[in-house]
Parts: structure tokens; C-alpha cells; sequence
């Protein structure tokens, strides 16, 4: 196997070569010597590629860390734009839009340990899609979004795992609007960012020991909507989207117990990975992000600020999908690409190799 990572640093890393004019030369010297360079070269390569066949056996396969597996098909109606939230290992999911524009209220479980779905008691609230999900306690929470009238929401329903029951929380603080994102601090959810007839950029914390949201600092960058977010070590890491019709590359950090947003490293031009409608997770202390504009997986290392590729999802490109993680493992499933809908399921593990 060739193993072949790849590391990009920001342009702060890179240091300035000093390069001495070489003294003039004959034609003739200049030619030999530039001869001298082509063969030296010539050789290097014939040694590097020698090098690599012995060490593969012959073999030219290549290997990079972050493999996917299919696992069981979602079980309702191919859809994008549905909202999730993740309780006690189980991941729940349900509204949408399918392939014939329908609103969709179903709503189901995955358990990964057992690779199967379950259908729940369908949302509480009206049928939807662009919404968003996250868990508080011991309940999940599901709101916004746009009804079958094209209306924009603000209403949130609770769905408790123990009764099978969706019961109505207070409506979201801020406008209604759709193509919001959302994490979970501690006890509370986070909703912001978004569109209501403009880009936005507050956002607001939701405490379910009151039922009250309280608005809390604006997202740090710009205004944008399809953005992603997933929190590591108490802290919520955000960025991508679209703010406007241009796709944005810069990452905050949010820190919940100062109320502050923090500037990261930004995607660099040459990692060409600003996307919207994205999907990200965390695992074991680092972040995934993938979909949206292409299929590369990157990785995200919080205590170096940067980011590194981890081969690619394995399935087709799309976006508007759900990703979550349970238990050391992300996972992909559902969205769109033109007017295909998925229902398809996809695990990700960080730890093992993907043969290109």
C-alpha cells in the first residue's frame, strides 16, 4: 500500500527561499549542464517509482485513511432537506422533501448497533423541509423550515424516544426561515444563520428547563444559509454556506460560557473546498466535512487549526443531506443531486483505509 496524506498549511508557514543567480554561462556549458539536471531528474523519478512498485508488491493500488461502508437503506421515501438529531446512540430523522416536491412528516430511528430503521409517530408540527434538528436533555427537537405553501416556519415541536411523543416548545426566537444551522452545548441547542427573505446571521440559544430561547452572539463571518457546524470539547466549530449566491470558505469557533465567535483558519484558495448544504460531525476530538460541492472528506484537527483530505465519499455527490456520528462512526444519508432523491446510508470511519 502507498499511503499517501495530504497536509495543507496556511501561507503564514511557508517561509521566503533566498535563490542565487547562477554566473553566466557558454551556450555549450549550459547546455551540459542542463542536460546534467534532465538525466539527475530522470533518475530520481526511475528510482521513486522502482522504490514504490518494490514496496507494493508490484501493486500501483493506493490507500488513504477514511473508509466508507453501505449499511441498511433508510426505509421511507428517498428525500432532501430532512432534519436529525442524535439521543442516546440512536439517530432520529424524518421531514423533507421527495422527488415529487411533497412536504414530508414521517419520521424515523437508526440504530447502529442492530443496522435498522424504526418508524416513529409522525412530526408534530406541519410538513416540511430545510428545517433543523438538535437534542437538549433527554428529548430532541425539530423546527423552521418551509411548508408546502412555501411559507417560512419558526415553530419547534420536542419528540420525547421514551413516550413516541411530540409535544409543542415554545416557537423559535428569531424570524422564521429555513437553511438554518444548529449544534448542542451542554443542556442547550443552538439555532442561527439561515434566510427569512434575507441572509442572516444571529443566532439564539434554546434552554428547555424554561422553554425559552435567548439571543446570544451574532455568527462571526458573514450572513449565509446551508451552512455546517459540529462541536468538539464544548465548543461549536461553524462555517461554509452561501451568503448571497457565493459560496463561503472561512470557520468560527464559538465559545458558549464568554458568548464569543472566533476566527479560525480559513480554507485556503488552493483547498478549493468552500461549498453550502454540506454535512459535518465530529469524531474522537476532530471534525468531518464533505458533500455539498464535491465528494472529498476533510478533516478537521482543532488543536492545530488545520485541515487535512481523507479520501472521498464513496457514494454519489449531493447535497442537502444528514450526516450525524454515534459512537466513534459518521454517517451520510438522504439529499439530492438535480432531481434524484437518496436513501441510501453510508458509515465513515476515520481509521481505516479507503483503496483508491
Amino acid at each position: 500500500m502507498i499511503h499517501l496524506p495530504f497536509r495543507f498549511l496556511s501561507a503564514t508557514d511557508s517561509q521566503p527561499q533566498f535563490v542565487s543567480p547562477e554566473p553566466s554561462l557558454s551556450p555549450v556549458t549550459r547546455k551540459t549542464k542542463n542536460q546534467k539536471r534532465i538525466n539527475w531528474v530522470l533518475g530520481v523519478l526511475s528510482i521513486g517509482w522502482a522504490g514504490l512498485l518494490v514496496g507494493c508488491g508490484g501493486s500501483t493500488t493506493v490507500s488513504v485513511l477514511g473508509d466508507w461502508t453501505v449499511k441498511s437503506e433508510f426505509e421511507g421515501v428517498g428525500r432532501s432537506g430532512a432534519s436529525s438529531f442524535v439521543l442516546n446512540n440512536i439517530a432520529y430523522m424524518g421531514t423533507g422533501v421527495d422527488a415529487s416536491n411533497q412536504r414530508l412528516q414521517d419520521f424515523w430511528a437508526y440504530d447502529p448497533l442492530k443496522n435498522a430503521w424504526t418508524q416513529k409517530a409522525n412530526y408534530g408540527g406541519v410538513a416540511r423541509y430545510s428545517g433543523v434538528g438538535f437534542s437538549a436533555g433527554s428529548k430532541g427537537y425539530i423546527g423552521t423550515g418551509i411548508n408546502v405553501n412555501s411559507d417560512k416556519l419558526k415553530d419547534f415541536w420536542s419528540y420525547d424516544p421514551a413516550t413516541n411523543i411530540w409535544a409543542k416548545a415554545a416557537d423559535f426566537g428569531g424570524t422564521a426561515r429555513y437553511g438554518t444551522l444548529a449544534f448542542t452545548i451542554g443542556t442547550k441547542g443552538y439555532v442561527g444563520t439561515g434566510n427569512d427573505g434575507n441572509y442572516l446571521k444571529d443566532m439564539w440559544a434554546y434552554d428547555p428547563a424554561v422553554d425559552a430561547w435567548t439571543k446570544v452572539a451574532s455568527y462571526g463571518g458573514a450572513k449565509r444559509i446551508g451552512a455546517v457546524a459540529f462541536v468538539i470539547d464544548g465548543k461549536a466549530y461553524a462555517g461554509t454556506g452561501n451568503n448571497n449566491g457565493t459560496a463561503q470558505r472561512d470557520w468560527y469557533v464559538y465559545d458558549p460560557t464568554a458568548d464569543t465567535w472566533t476566527q479560525k483558519l480559513d480554507f485556503l484558495t488552493d483547498q478549493a473546498v468552500q461549498r453550502s448544504n454540506g454535512v459535518g460531525f465530529a469524531i474522537s476530538g476532530k471534525g468531518y466535512l464533505t458533500l455539498g460541492d464535491n465528494t472529498v472528506v476533510w478533516q478537521y484537527d482543532p488543536t492545530t487549526d488545520l485541515w487535512t483530505t481523507l479520501g472521498s465519499f464513496e457514494g454519489a455527490n449531493r447535497i442537502n443531506a444528514v450526516g450525524f456520528a454515534i459512537n466513534g462512526k459518521g454517517y451520510v444519508t438522504t439529499g439530492s443531486n438535480g432531481t434524484n432523491r437518496f436513501d441510501d446510508l453510508w458509515d465513515f470511519d476515520p481509521t481505516v483505509e479507503q483503496v483508491l
